[in-house]
């Protein structure tokens, strides 16, 4: 009996003793080499139980058995771990891990990384951006991964940015990808109000991301097949790509500031070599007894400069970034600018022992534009860059000049003003709460707000336009306001088993858009001030606009219909009671002035989910759905559905794999559906009649008050869909040292939203339907990237991407439609490239040139399209110590470009008034600027040495007032290799001719790129 008693108690001891050693308290601090480390994650490895650290970088965890293994990490950090094995007091420093933060990728609604992704996505992380002058986020990543064709329209500061990701998916659409900006998805149209034509043609928008502060983004994320953007439905067809903005995490507990500051000099990368006012003359041109170069005199060299501040904190608890930026970048052409001041702030603030965590990031920005006399869509006189290429070299640069018909360059650029003003305020506030350690609810709110004002002003002395415009003087300004509102509601589901993980995520999303503003013409005006007059446009607008109620818009002058009445005030009613009313005549300060309103909106809304199971940290799995609901379409067809699934295998966690030599190897398998519907307007499917926007003539009269059905009912109208498969292998060797991944695709788009002409008889000659046909895009990808060598003082690394896609419309029901259209003398109204059945999209459709330069009667089409089928990008980088260099070169190839500018303007070597190119007039080839053929269609393929950098970390004793000083030099564009004869080959155009499709490759007087050299240093403090 005793001796039971003691062995029971005994036993009783020794379970207490072992109780005590397997449940215990340990505390520490978290360190790097600067200091304690708030926010740090400290976790008992195969648990859920952690801790983060507070403002001075302690923490506790209590419970902890004795022989766990904690966990210490923090985002840019290598993970380290440690085995308590007792220890009551464990104090670690955590060192940088780049490569570490170079893994996470922000997908949909969360993150994985590299190495776990089951889908085709790719992170650009900020050290890796492009340098230099960047104007807009998508250059940052331009010739960073595989698949992706970055190409600014022009070299216009803030011109507009074509984006694909494998492809083009659609016939009609933008293709642009959806922008997620910290979990806003913004809209691709353009938030800068559009130009009007004064007297020159339309001019090219402004790219919607320009308020974005380059300086300000941590990361953007590409998500290319389905399985990654099919969270995102009807809007992933075209690839998503997520921008992330700086947080304050890394701002330590005191807080750091930063600063830097780049001086740019641009010049003209390239010129066209024309005749001299000697040559000119030697060869029977008219002499005037001048000497302008006007090329000279249009282009110029600039001094531009960009400038940013930040304050970084991270307070244990939370974090909070805020800057301060500003830049103002002057083009490469007379009378053009683009200023930029943006703010802006991030914070987080985690409540209730982490449960609760809110963030809100939000920016605001102004930017401020000024355009010179240039279009896209100019005619026979053509514009500014027209008129320098073909002004008479023996004319003095003397603004009152009349050179009728043609135009004067300086005159064009005295008595011309274009200028427009945007406001932008983006911003959204999430809050997530854990409710219990594996479920968690989510609430996104968003707001993208915008105001745009742009005045165009064709001054009294502007001479020939022939518009009416001498000595009355014309201007247009145009407002935009915008609004888009977001409201996301997510539950996450996490579960941690014993061989496998469960991470379920459903929700719920609302968001609409909302465009609103007016478009103002007027012309006769009593004053010669650029300024004033545009001033007057819209004050004449202020003392009208509430005259009448319930209006689309109005008139107010003499009208072309009833010019015996004298002047009058003419209301244009909103639909559907389409009519006309005569009001009493206000008194307004011009001869003629219209007023043309809009006001519309579109909603989305959208039920998703997507579940990943992780099985022996190798096998991977992803389903994805998400079903979206329009206002763009008919009733029958409101809600599109949008699958996906995807599978990976880790290969390297075999055990046939040498984990020594193979350190990555990973098969991804994907299939899914997204949809498109970015080539509708508001309300294409219904029938809805509108006023068209008055005109004014040339002898100030209104053109007669007419309506026009912009839409035909359609009420099966429905999304555009785009299926893709997708088969890929991640590998790495040697540590990942040489890493890179290989990825075959095919996506085929059906359901092709088109406007085409209505069966007659009908009321209208469009209608907008989904057309029979199938349009595929399949290519391959392939990304190496090397760390050639890893000395602890020198470090050399390459990169390097390359992709081929085929793009082909089969199987299609629909008319051949013309497209492409061409500018300038005789060419208005002609076109150059094809939509029909067995061609890629942009194929080109032109009378033919033998070798005697006969030309064609009919046009033949061609297997030449403008798309490039290869793209390429090559990237290498070495530090030494304390300098460190890089080289980034950019390349296209297998694609054509149409030289609109030769056919417009150096099509025949006669010189009379004006001028020619040497080799035109020399060469004595005579073909007719009217007659398109493919004399002037030309191979693009080009190579860029798109930026060169060279920068030197200062060493500094950490005394003073800096922390850390950078100096940098940066070229950018420094030399082309290319067969095209024009200025620069990769040219994007978005022309939108009367049959409705955009158009690509065609060269007509783009905005000269230019070459740019930037100084600059970086400092914390």
């Amino acid at each position: 009996m005793k001796i039971t008693l003691i062995r029971n108690l005994m036993m009783f001891g020794a379970f207490l003793c072992f109780a005590f050693t397997q449940a215990q308290e340990v505390s520490g601090t978290v360190s790097d080499a600067t200091g304690p480390l708030p926010g740090a994650s400290v976790v008992v490895k195969g648990t859920t139980t952690g801790a983060q650290t507070d403002f001075d970088g302690n923490y506790t965890l209590s419970d902890v058995p004795d022989d766990a293994t904690l966990v210490f990490s923090y985002i840019g950090y290598a993970n380290q771990e440690v085995a308590v094995s007792g220890q009551t007091t464990i104090n670690v420093t955590l060192e940088e891990d780049a490569q570490a933060l170079d893994e996470v990728v922000i997908i949909g609604y969360g993150q994985t990384t590299i190495k776990d992704a089951t889908g085709a996505v790719s992170a650009v992380q900020s050290e890796d951006f492009n340098k230099g002058i960047i104007s807009s986020p998508e250059q940052l990543i331009q010739g960073k991964t595989a698949g992706v064709q970055i190409s600014q329209s022009s070299g216009e500061p803030g011109a507009g940015i074509s984006l694909r990701i494998r492809g083009t998916a659609s016939v009609r659409g933008n293709n642009s990808p959806l922008f997620v900006v910290d979990g806003v998805p913004v809209s691709n149209e353009s938030v800068s109000a559009d130009g009007a034509d004064v007297g020159v043609g339309s001019s090219g928008s402004k790219n919607p991301l320009n308020f974005l502060n380059p300086n300000d983004i941590e990361s953007m994320s590409i998500l290319k097949d389905a399985s990654a953007t099919a969270i995102y439905g009807s809007r992933g067809a075209n690839g998503v790509v997520v921008i992330t903005t700086k947080s304050g995490k890394g701002g330590g507990r005191e807080g750091q500031w930063g600063f830097t500051s780049n001086l740019n000099i641009s010049e003209v990368a390239n010129e066209f070599d024309l005749l001299s006012s000697e040559e000119f003359v030697e060869r029977g041109g008219a002499d005037l007894g001048g000497s302008t170069d006007w090329q000279d005199y249009v282009f110029r060299t600039t001094a531009s400069t960009d400038n940013n501040l930040s304050y970084s904190q991270n307070y244990g608890s939370g974090n909070v970034r805020a800057t301060f930026g500003y830049s103002k970048q002057f083009g490469i052409i007379e009378n053009t600018d683009l200023e930029r001041i943006t703010g802006r702030i991030n914070v987080g603030q985690r409540f209730f022992d982490d449960k609760l965590k809110l963030n809100f990031q939000g920016t605001v920005s102004r930017i401020n534009d000024k355009k010179p006399f240039i279009s896209r869509t100019a005619g026979s006189t053509g514009d500014l860059l027209a008129a320098s290429y073909y002004a008479n070299p023996t004319l003095n640069a003397d603004p009152l000049a009349n050179t009728d018909p043609d135009l004067n360059p300086a005159n064009l650029l005295t008595y011309y003003d274009d200028n427009t003003q945007t406001d932008r305020f983006l911003g959204n506030l999430s809050l997530e709460y854990s409710i219990t350690e594996n479920l968690s609810a989510k609430v996104n709110l968003g707001l993208d707000t915008s105001t745009s004002s742009r005045a165009q002003v064709a001054g009294p002395a502007l001479l020939g336009l022939g518009n009416g415009v001498q000595d009355n003087g014309r201007a247009a300004v145009s407002n935009l306001d915008t609004e888009n509102t977001l409201l996301e509601l997510t539950v996450n589901y996490t579960k941690e088993f014993e061989n496998s993980n469960l991470d379920a995520l459903v929700g719920f999303s609302y968001q609409d858009f909302n465009r609103q503003g007016q478009n103002l013409l007027g012309q006769g005006y009593g004053s010669s001030d650029l300024n004033a007059i545009a001033r007057t446009t819209q004050e004449t607008f202020d003392a009208t606009e509430n005259l009448a109620n319930n209006y689309q818009g109005y008139g107010i002058g003499i009208f072309q219909d009833n010019t015996d009445a004298g002047d009058q005030f003419r209301i244009l009613s909103l639909t559907p009671g389409v009519s006309d009313t005569t009001q009493p005549l206000p008194s307004i300060p011009i001869d003629a002035f219209r007023a043309d309103t809009f006001d519309f909106t579109d909603e989305l809304q959208s039920f998703f989910g997507r579940i990943n199971y992780t099985l022996l940290d190798k096998y991977l799995f992803t389903a994805t759905v998400r079903a979206d609901g329009s206002s763009k379409f008919g009733e029958n067809n409101k809600y599109g559905y949008f699958p996906s699934a995807a599978f990976a295998w880790k290969l390297n966690e075999e055990g046939f794999i040498n984990e020594e030599t193979v350190s990555t190897l990973k098969l991804r398998v994907s299939w899914g559906i997204t949809g498109n519907q970015d080539g509708l307007g508001y309300g294409n499917y219904l029938n809805r009649t509108r006023w068209n926007g008055l005109g004014i003539l040339n002898n100030s009269q209104l053109t007669t008050p007419a309506t026009s059905e912009v839409a035909f009912s359609n009420p099966d109208l429905k999304w555009e869909s785009t299926a893709q498969y997708g088969l890929g292998i991640d590998f790495g060797f040697n540590n990942d040292r040489f890493n890179g991944n290989f990825d075959v695709y095919r996506k085929e788009t059906t359901d092709i939203l088109l406007n085409l002409p209505a069966v007659q008889p009908a009321t209208t000659p469009f209608v907008f339907q989904n057309v029979d046909g199938t349009l595929v895009n399949q290519g391959v990808e392939l990304g190496l990237n090397y760390d050639i060598a890893t000395s602890e003082d020198f470090y050399w690394n390459a990169s390097f991407n390359i992709s081929y896609n085929q793009n082909e419309l089969t199987d299609y029901d629909g008319p051949t439609i013309q497209a492409g259209n061409l500018y300038g003398q005789g060419l208005t109204g002609t076109t150059s490239q094809v939509l029909t059945d067995g061609k890629p999209i942009y194929t080109y459709n032109l009378r033919t040139v033998d070798e005697n330069f006969n030309v064609e009667t009919e046009p033949e089409i061609l297997d030449k399209s403008a798309l490039p089928k290869i793209i390429s990008g090559l990237s290498t980088s070495a530090s030494y110590k304390n300098w460190d260099a890089s080289l980034f070169f950019s390349g296209q190839f297998d694609f054509y470009v149409y030289n609109n500018t030769a056919n417009a303007l150096f099509a025949s070597p006669q010189i009379g008034s004006r001028n020619n190119l040497k080799s035109v007039v020399d060469e004595s080839v005579v073909l007719s600027a009217t007659n398109p053929s493919t004399y002037f269609l030309e191979k693009g393929d080009f190579v860029r040495l798109q930026t060169a950098s060279l920068s030197y970390n200062v060493p500094l004793s950490g005394d003073g007032l800096f922390k850390s000083m950078r100096l940098s030099a940066i070229g950018q564009n420094l030399f082309l290799i290319t067969d095209y004869s024009g200025l620069d080959p990769e040219v994007s155009t978005d022309n939108i001719p009367a049959n409705g499709l955009p158009s690509a490759g065609i060269d007509y007087l783009s905005y000269p790129r230019p070459r740019t050299y930037s100084i600059g240093f970086n400092v914390t403090f």
